[in-house]
């Protein structure tokens, strides 16, 4: 009997491990590829001066002060990563009801970014007009009675967007999830002189069990008062997802987001493919503190999952991924354009 005529006569004479024999061969017909300018850089702000924190639930993850943070973006912008994005811990004396401190020209999202503008000018700067930060509730808008009330707190998130704007932010990332809040803040930055300035829309952000070290990030877990499902969208629908993003896009957006990111790989891939546009997934809080306990533990090798992890929104389509690696990932990726493994 020939055994190799028998495979021949399975495969039609097509024998698919050719190409696999060896990395250049594998390199030769890769299909996606991860590059540093994928990667924006989640950044925790806090304040204080030539201080971090580390963030218990995110090992390797630190909140750092304003000048902290410009060294860091300095970093980035070293390792070829395009932009940054801004989260701050804001002081619980400064939070209240409605969030008001996010409209102080003078707060820390707004100070971040006049100083790493001024001293990195070629970084892109990202920032959230959500009010989450800001509130003593710890929810993305204005709290009364018990309900989440859209066009307050729309006009309180627009406010702030065109202050963020007025500091020197490149693209406002509103997180929210209120309805017709893209439209708004593209009216109003228009209006302000800011036409310039890009929105990329949280379009479809999940009400998630992903968010919890986040929440430790920002300050807002000890405070959340009930949870965030009248405004996130239910985990289990995908045409909601599509209705929100189709909507956003609508208003205005330039870009949109799908966060959560690996769990919500089908949605990543269901909105690039029917909206072809601009299409970013966050790889959050949860995803990264799960992918660390596993290799603290020694259960997987974490270098290649955090790697593969990345490729993954490539292959579903995704332009670029938020993700907390996003130093990590430039470092490997730098290292083996220099002849690394």
């Amino acid at each position: 009997m020939n055994m190799r005529r028998d495979v021949d006569e399975i495969t039609g004479g097509k024998r698919l491990r050719r190409m696999r024999k060896a990395e250049w061969s594998r390199r030769l017909v890769r299909e996606n590829l991860l590059s540093a300018s994928d990667l924006i850089w989640p950044v925790f702000l806090m304040e204080g001066d030539d201080s971090a924190e580390d963030i218990a639930a995110m090992p390797g993850v630190r909140r750092l002060t304003v000048d902290r943070a410009v060294e860091a973006t300095r970093r980035a912008a070293a390792l070829g990563i395009p932009a940054i994005a801004t989260f701050p811990n804001i002081p619980m004396e400064r939070r209240d009801r409605t969030g008001s401190h996010s409209l102080d020209a003078d707060n820390l999202i707004n100070r971040a970014t006049r100083a790493i503008k001024s001293a990195v000018p070629e970084i892109g700067i990202i920032t959230d007009a959500a009010l989450d930060p800001f509130t003593d509730h710890g929810h993305d808008g204005v709290l009364r009675e018990g309900v989440i009330v859209n066009d307050e707190s729309v006009a309180l998130i627009t406010e702030a967007a065109v202050g963020q704007a007025r500091a020197g932010a490149d693209i406002i990332a509103p997180s929210d999830m209120m309805d017709g809040r893209v439209g708004a803040i593209r009216d109003a930055l228009d209006e302000a002189g800011y036409a310039d300035v890009a929105i990329m829309s949280y379009a479809t952000k999940f009400a998630s069990a992903y968010y919890g070290p986040y929440r430790e990030a920002i300050g807002t877990a000890g405070v959340l008062q009930g949870d965030k499902k009248t405004y996130y969208i239910d985990p289990a629908n995908t045409e909601e997802a599509l209705r929100e993003t189709e909507a956003d896009i609508a208003e205005g957006a330039d870009m949109v987001m799908v966060k959560p990111g690996l769990p919500y790989l089908d949605i990543c891939w269901r909105v690039r493919e029917t909206f072809q546009v601009p299409t970013f997934a966050y790889q959050v809080s949860g995803e990264y503190a799960m992918i660390e306990a596993a290799a603290a533990n020694g259960w997987i090798d974490g270098e290649r999952v955090m790697m593969e992890s990345l490729l993954a929104f490539k292959r579903a389509g995704c332009d670029g991924i938020l993700t907390y690696y996003a130093l990590r990932a430039a470092e490997a990726l730098q290292n083996r354009g220099a002849g690394g493994s």
